[in-house]
């Protein structure tokens, strides 16, 4: 019996909604994926405003929120991968946001 690796191809975002503690992507094969907002400390200090300007990068394999800085991996997403950013890179931005607020 002969069998072939199945043709993968990374999964790519169409569209994405983040709520007061979750972000779904809806992926171009049908699937919505769902985080908890907790994974994205940024989003989780965003205003629904900075939650609802994004755009999708490397043709839907990320999402970017250019208010916020934040990069979001389709692919960490499936995997169940939160933000990797540390405690004090957070630090550091939220001091910086609170002076321009």
């Amino acid at each position: 019996m002969s069998s072939s690796a199945p043709n993968l191809r990374p999964p790519y975002a169409r569209h994405v909604t983040v709520s007061e503690d979750s972000i779904s992507v809806d992926l171009v094969d049908g699937r919505t994926v769902t985080a908890p907002l907790a994974w994205y400390p940024r989003l989780s200090h965003a205003n629904p405003a900075e939650r609802d300007n994004w755009r999708l990068i490397g043709q839907g394999e990320g999402i970017h929120w250019p208010d916020l800085d934040e990069d979001v991996a389709v692919e960490d997403l499936l995997a169940g991968i939160p933000s990797g950013e540390s405690q004090a890179s957070l630090e550091s931005w939220l001091q910086e946001r609170n002076k321009t607020s």
